[in-house]
């Protein structure tokens, strides 16, 4: 028998897969860098879901949400580098780039705002960037949750790569840390609206 020659993205099996970027190890972990697996570890436990296994360059769990299959990952390959461990992931699970859900951060947010959208660029967020090499394809679910810039950054000529590197490894202060404890359980609610109702639904509720 003749074997199928669609591409990866288009080999759809019944699972959602929801990437949460950051860096791993401790020293990373209240980083604003890490709202991704802030996001996804609270939205494992809610669901009893447990990252037991390294697959794919990964932290992965997998259970039943709302009657669906998910594949929740915590990439290990440090944020820069994070289409490495997805393309592995898709591939692996063969799900379709319309299942395909990541978690980050955004400078471009006001800290906790949240944003919900199908494709588009990077932003120059380099793990995203990443994911769009290596999937060669645009088209997955991304939850940006706000960051903001320091009023340093806010003036484009003072916009460098260190002063940037600086800021998203620094770990959120006191009053944002309060304002993103509250925006966590909503990404949760957002990735339950995702798996029942679909995009558009999700989109006009929460954006």
């Amino acid at each position: 028998m003749r074997r199928s020659s669609l591409p990866f993205w288009k080999k759809k099996s019944d699972y959602t897969l929801t990437a949460g970027l950051g860096n791993p190890g401790e020293h990373y972990s209240g980083n604003r860098h890490n709202i991704g697996f802030m996001c996804l570890n609270y939205f494992a436990k809610k669901n009893a879901i447990n990252f037991n296994k390294k697959r794919c360059m990964a932290r992965t769990g997998t259970g039943m949400v709302d009657g669906k299959n998910v594949v929740l990952a915590k990439p290990q390959t440090y944020m820069n580098l994070s289409g490495e461990s997805v393309i592995r992931l898709v591939q692996s699970f063969k799900v379709h780039i319309d299942n395909v859900i990541v978690i980050h951060d955004d400078l471009d947010l006001p800290v906790g705002k949240i944003r919900i959208r199908r494709g588009g660029g990077s932003g120059g967020h380099k793990g995203i960037n990443s994911i769009i090499k290596h999937l060669d394809n645009k088209d997955f679910i991304r939850v940006r949750i706000g960051i903001g810039r320091p009023p340093a950054l806010e003036d484009s000529s003072s916009n460098n790569d260190d002063s940037i590197i600086d800021y998203v490894l620094g770990n959120f202060p006191k009053e944002e840390r309060a304002i993103i404890e509250r925006s966590i359980p909503e990404v949760s609610e957002i990735l339950n609206c995702l798996l029942t109702e679909g995009l558009t639904a999700t989109m006009n509720r929460f954006n």
